[in-house]
Parts: C-alpha cells; structure tokens; sequence
C-alpha cells in the first residue's frame, strides 16, 4: 500500500530529526578506551547444549561441579565487560552442584530414572532479576528497591529448579522492564557481547548478553513488547516466547495490571535450539500438554509465509537491507531444500503496530479496572513527577532513566478513550493473521528493523518496539533464530510466528535453521 504524501513527509522528519540528534548525541558522547569485544571461549564445557551437559553429567561423563565452575570462570571472565550478571550465588551454586553429583552417584535406577526425575540436573541456569529467585534481588531496576530480596522462587523458576537446574545468580533489565535497552540506576547499563559499545536489549537484557557472551547456557526472559526476542536477537541467541497463558507470569516485578497478563509471555532464552523445547515443557508445567510438544513436526508439510517489513510505517525505521537479504535466503533455502513454496504476504494492518500495543497495553480489565500507571511504579509508594525528574535528569540528580521518564511523560498525554480506528485495525489483522497461519502455517517476519545499535540510540527511535510488540497483542507463539553475522559482525536473526497453540511449529523450524545457518557464534572468535 503506498504511502500518502503526508506520510512521506511525516515519515522523512521522523527519520531526519533522530538522525539529527544521533549526530549531536554523538558529537557530546565520551570515547570508549576499554576493548570492543570479549575473549574466546577457551573451554569445551561452554560449547555444549543444556541437554548435552545433563546427559554428560547423568552418564557421569563430567561432574556438575566441573561445569557450574566453567561457568563460574567465564562470568568472571566477562561480566566486567558485559555487567550482565548483578548478583550472583556462585557458592550456593557450587553446594548445589555438589549435591547433584551426590544425588547421581547414590541413584540405583540408572540414567532413564533421573532423566524423568530431574531432565536439567546439574546444569546452570541463569534469571532475569525481575522474576523471584529466593534470597536474590528482585527490584525491576528501581532504586528504591535495592534492598527488596525475593522470598520464594517464582513459579516458572521453581519448576526450573525443580527439574534440577542451578542458578548462578540474576542479570540486570531496564527500568520496570519497559524500555529496550537494558539500562538503570541501580546496576547500570549491560553491553552487547558483539560489540561492547552496543546495546544488548531489552527487558531481558542481561539474560541475552550474558548467554550470547556463553557465560551461560540458558537463561529465563519475560516478554510483553519483545523482551525476550529482541535481546535474542541483538545477542545472536535462541528465545521463545509462548503462546497466551501456557507459562505462570506470577512471581515478577512489576506485576501486571489492566489486561497486561494476556499480553506477557515467559519463555526460555539459549544458545542452542534443541534447548528450547525441553526448557519450555518445564516452564509450562501441566500447561505444557495442551501444546503437543511430543508431536513430530514435518516440516514438508506446513505452510511457509514471510513479510518482509510492516509496510512503511512512518514511525519505524526501515528495515536494514542485511536483514532483507538474509531473510531472502531463508525463504530460498527452505523452497529448495524442502520442496515448498514460501508466499510473500503483507498485512496493511501492521503499518500501526506501535499503536495498536500502545493502545492495548493501557486498556483496563474485564472489571473495568485500568492497569497501574507507569508513573505509580516508578515512585513505588512514592511520589513521582515525571517534569521534575526530567529537569533533575538534565542535572544528574534524578534516580530514574531518560528512557523511564520519557515514557512516564508519554503516558500523561493518552487519550481516555483509545482510538476505534486502531481496535478495528487490531481485530482485522487478529483474523486475517489467525485465518492465514491456522495450525499448520509458519510465517518469517524482521526481529526488529536495525542491527544492535549503539548504546542510547533506541531513544530516538522508540517507536521500533512495533516488530515485537504487535505479536504480544495478537498472542501467538514467536521463536527467535539466529541467522549468522552482518558485515559488522553483529548477529542476524529472524522472527517464526505461528498460530495459538501451535508453539512446536517454530521451535521445529528452529532447530531446521539452526542446522543451515549456524545458530549462535562465539563472539570472542569475531
């Protein structure tokens, strides 16, 4: 659909002017002296899938004391680079650790017993800081909760741990997980494994660098705006975010309000694809049956589909050619290895994906109720005016980020009423979207429209979020994969969405792309 001529101009001020401030940014911002990229990885134990490592350490192959200190060692490595991991349990880790090897050594039932009893034992895990991990922080990068520690595991972590994975400790998010760029006051900001002095993400920041850096093997992310897929993507890592209400979003903060729980997905976040179906059966718990996992996908027989951007939004950036091109050789390879066709369709509808989230992010409950305002979070009991933190940012005096109060101040100006305009939008792609993928369709869409970009970029781009965001609303499953490297040697990635329910089609198509593409790559070797 072409643009009108006042898009066009709408769309070429909303692309000059940030580049004009990118420009001054640039000019103010200090240099970096410290080294762009990490180390190798120099240890065997790191390049192994968390299944991998359970079936060593079950077999007795390797100790999981062996592996947690592996891990212990690249966290130390790395982490002063990457400020990932804000807290960690390195010697309740090693304890536990200890036990696992106990429990392995005194079991009489051999190695199908304890893969059934405990699938994970013995492999280290790491968790967003803002579901609860007993004992740990659980602030949500408020500094007013610095002192806040967790009493009990939230529900998909004590599954986790249930299931014999061992924490080594919380990584760092944005504030009140709502911006895209893992950055707060109480931490600081976390940098991309790939390039230091780019972002990594966000909410689920930490969790993406620290498993891009492999520091770990699999991590938890939440994802109501693409926190688990974008930082995915930027960190060239695997991440899933579930079909509505299959995994417990209980157990985080901040918690929802208003419809937010319908639109929050919890899911996995790895570096190897064949960790994500086991990860998320263990997450969903009883939930995990309605989904089929165990069902063998044929790849031969489902339905390919891929949109190359959301149709010229005047809102968005464009989307990097890079990312074009290797979407294109995805549909080429998957037509020429499986014999298929992969339909280039389009939505008109997705022009204003920014607005139909932003839209029904803020509409209240079923009881009327409207979500809690994102400046009562902000003040946690408190008081918070978003002008005067501003004026207090410019002084560095405010214990909230530029990115925090800009969405505070972009709050206090929604209408009371959303727009019909943009629900009827929503409803029309919700069927057309729904009516084309069914149960056995599978559709490739951008993960976001740039490359990792440069630390405090996204905040004259915001309106991006729109690639992930709208697939929150509409509430299907979304896998994020991995594609290789751009020409700057940052990461490539891909969205697969497919129908409600059907969360075992884009994890299949996962492990598929995996194989042809490489999957994640150690960003020491770049």
């Amino acid at each position: 659909m072409a643009l009108t001529i006042g898009e066009r101009v709408q769309h070429c001020l909303l692309v000059l002017v940030p580049r004009l401030f990118l420009a001054l940014f640039r000019l103010v911002s200090p240099g970096s002296k410290r080294p762009k990229h990490l180390p190798p990885i120099r240890n065997p134990l790191l390049t192994l899938s968390a299944v991998q490592l359970a079936e060593k350490i079950r077999r007795r192959e390797v100790t999981s004391v062996e592996v947690v200190q592996a891990y212990i060692d690249r966290i130390q490595e790395v982490n002063p680079l990457l400020n990932a991991l804000i807290k960690d349990r390195f010697s309740s880790a090693l304890q536990e650790a200890a036990h696992a090897d106990k429990i392995i050594e005194e079991e009489n039932g051999g190695e199908e017993v304890l893969r059934n009893r405990f699938p994970l034992l013995g492999v280290p895990l790491s968790v967003k800081e803002s579901f609860a991990l007993q004992g740990m922080p659980n602030s949500g990068g408020l500094k007013s909760r610095a002192r806040v520690l967790a009493s009990v595991d939230a529900p998909p972590v004590a599954l986790l741990k249930r299931a014999g994975a061992i924490p080594l400790g919380v990584t760092n998010t944005s504030e009140l997980c709502m911006w895209i760029e893992s950055s707060n006051h109480l931490y600081g900001i976390t940098s991309n494994p790939y390039d230091l002095e780019r972002m990594c993400g966000g909410s689920s920041g930490g969790e993406g660098s620290i498993i891009g850096g492999g520091a770990s093997v699999i991590g938890i992310g939440s994802d109501i705006g693409g926190s688990i897929r974008m930082p995915c993507f930027f960190n060239g890592i695997f991440g899933h975010k579930p079909s509505q209400d299959v995994v417990s979003n209980d157990g985080q903060f901040p918690a929802c309000s208003g419809l937010q729980n319908d639109y929050l997905g919890s899911g996995p976040m790895c570096r190897y694809a064949e960790d994500l179906l086991p990860l998320l059966k263990i997450m969903a718990g009883p939930t995990a049956d309605k989904l089929f996992l165990s069902k063998e996908v044929d790849l031969k027989k489902l339905r390919f589909f891929t949109v190359v951007d959301d149709g010229g939004s005047p809102l968005t950036s464009p989307v990097d050619k890079q990312l074009i091109e290797a979407q294109k050789r995805v549909a080429a390879h998957i037509e020429a290895d499986l014999g298929v066709t992969v339909k280039e369709v389009s939505f008109p509808q997705l022009k204003y994906s920014f607005q139909i989230w932003d839209t029904f992010l803020a509409l209240p409950d079923k009881d009327g109720k409207p979500p809690q305002a994102f400046v009562e979070q902000m003040a946690d009991g408190g008081s918070v005016w978003p002008v005067w933190e501003l004026i207090k940012r410019i002084f560095g005096r405010s214990e909230h980020t530029v990115a925090a109060i800009g969405l505070a101040l972009m709050e206090s100006s929604h209408s009371s009423k959303p727009s019909q305009f943009i629900l009827k939008q929503k409803e029309e792609l919700q069927r057309e979207m729904e009516d084309l993928l069914g149960t056995d369709g599978v559709l490739f869409y951008p993960s976001h429209p740039l490359l990792a970009p440069k630390h405090h970029h996204p905040l004259f781009t915001p309106y991006n979020i729109g690639y992930t965001g709208i697939l929150n609303i509409l509430g299907l499953p979304v896998t994020q994969c991995p594609l290789g490297l751009s020409k700057e040697r940052l990461p490539l990635g891909v969205q697969v969405v497919a129908g409600k329910l059907q969360d075992r089609l884009p994890l299949a198509v996962a492990l598929y792309l995996e194989k042809t593409f490489g999957g994640w790559v150690d960003p020491g070797v770049v």
